[in-house]
């Protein structure tokens, strides 16, 4: 099944400690988009300007990223200029010039209209509930937000997490979001405000799945980061992990339990790869067949003996 995004296409200027590029292809529903591409079609709608290079257009079709949502406007394309230190959980935004995403208002195509797996990127939340005026009967919706919107828009905010399946934030928005230093509480208290499942993404220190079931209580799944030897650029890591996620559970279909972890996984996978390289440049050269080696290993970290075998195998009575 196809996913619809609605997000940010960007240009990015970013400093590592490892090297610095200037004004390459970046935006949340970019990152989003070609991570998901890898499991299922893609409905991207953004808006660039009429600066918007011809061969960043390209690399998106390449993907069999449905671009008729692509809006071009009169004008620059948003920019965003950051830096990180040693510690690259923390990026510092020098300048974000939105230019023509300051006028974005969303209007899906009418193909789009029938997405049955639907992801709000990181906007507005009055243009994340615009966006679902306009999809028909939708199976699954997910929607990011960040600091800026909870300080400023949280009324609205929490209008649109009534209307939403996933959030996926990182750990600080959690606890800004609910005013809670524990994010058991933390989650708690936002899965009680409309969606259902909470993922907390954590960096270096993977992922955390809250999930509400039936009988009110809290069900928690934890993932880690796979373990990299070189980090060059995590920009764009948390919305490559969004697109893993839900381009796994558009493209097989399935919303249970079971695949929600897997999702979670592979999410995890798509975040490693992104951080290897600037830009898009290591998902562009992406093959499935890393994904799954990648896939198996993440398998591996986490695997160990059921306590029962393990009983019978140490000598104690």
């Amino acid at each position: 099944m196809s996913i619809l995004v609605v997000g940010s296409v960007a240009y990015d200027s970013v400093e590592t400690p490892f090297g610095k590029k200037d004004n390459i292809l970046g935006g949340s529903a970019t990152y989003f988009s070609v991570a998901a591409s890898f499991f299922t079609p893609v409905s991207l709608v953004a808006c660039v300007g009429n600066d918007f290079r011809q061969e960043d257009r390209y690399l998106l079709e390449s993907r069999s990223i449905d671009l008729q949502g692509l809006t071009y406007m009169q004008g620059e394309t948003f920019r965003w200029r950051g830096r990180y230190g040693y510690d690259l959980n923390d990026a510092e935004t020098l300048d974000t010039q939105l230019n023509v995403f300051a006028s974005f208002e969303p209007k899906l195509p009418a193909p789009y209209t029938n997405a049955e797996f639907v992801f709000l990127g990181n906007i507005d939340p009055r243009l994340q509930r615009q966006v679902l005026t306009q999809v028909k009967r939708p199976r699954l919706v997910a929607c990011d937000t960040m600091n800026f919107w909870i300080e400023g828009q949280f009324e609205s905010l929490l209008e649109t997490l009534r209307h939403v399946d996933i959030l996926i934030i990182n750990d600080a928005e959690t606890r800004q979001l609910a005013g809670e230093a524990n994010l058991v509480k933390a989650a708690k208290k936002i899965l009680g405000w409309g969606p259902r499942i909470l993922v907390v993404k954590r960096g270096e220190y993977g992922v955390l799945k809250f999930s509400r079931v039936d009988n009110g209580a809290l069900t928690v799944f934890g993932a880690p980061a796979y373990p990299l030897e070189s980090v060059f650029d995590p920009t764009g890591a948390g919305d490559s992990f969004a697109g893993g996620f839900m381009g796994y559970l558009a493209g097989t279909g399935r919303v249970d339990p079971e695949a929600m972890r897997q999702a979670i996984v592979f999410g995890s996978v798509m975040a490693s790869f992104n951080v290897e390289r600037f830009s898009l440049e290591r998902l562009k050269e992406l093959t499935f067949k890393e994904i799954e080696l990648r896939y198996n290993e993440f398998r591996e970290l986490t695997r160990f003996e059921d306590v029962k075998e393990l009983r019978e195998s140490l000598p104690v009575s």
